[in-house]
């Protein structure tokens, strides 16, 4: 049999919530509003597949470039590459 290479393969437990977490949103992340420039770290969320960047782009830091519809252009360093990403909300928390 072909082996799956999907873009979810092998994220078991990269994208496994807790148990207190399962079926609840994170309403403050979802209405944060970002400005240009600010910096964010992408954290996946499990419960939510609209909208989510590659698992490689899990626990990266980057700055926002623009909206766009409802998700957000963000700008990550991968290796030598700057990279433009674009994520919903929910994937991003906000870094002070």
């Amino acid at each position: 049999m072909k082996r799956s290479k999907g873009q979810r393969v092998r994220t078991r437990s990269i994208l496994r919530r807790r148990k207190s977490e399962r079926s609840r949103l994170n309403i403050s992340r979802v209405i944060h509003d970002y400005e240009e420039g600010d910096r964010v770290a992408i954290v996946l969320d499990g419960g939510q597949q609209m909208g989510m960047p590659h698992r490689r782009f899990n626990g990266r830091t980057g700055f926002i470039k623009k909206r766009q519809g409802v998700a957000w252009i963000v700008s990550v360093k991968d290796g030598n590459m700057q990279k433009t990403v674009i994520a919903r909300p929910e994937h991003l928390r906000p870094l002070e």
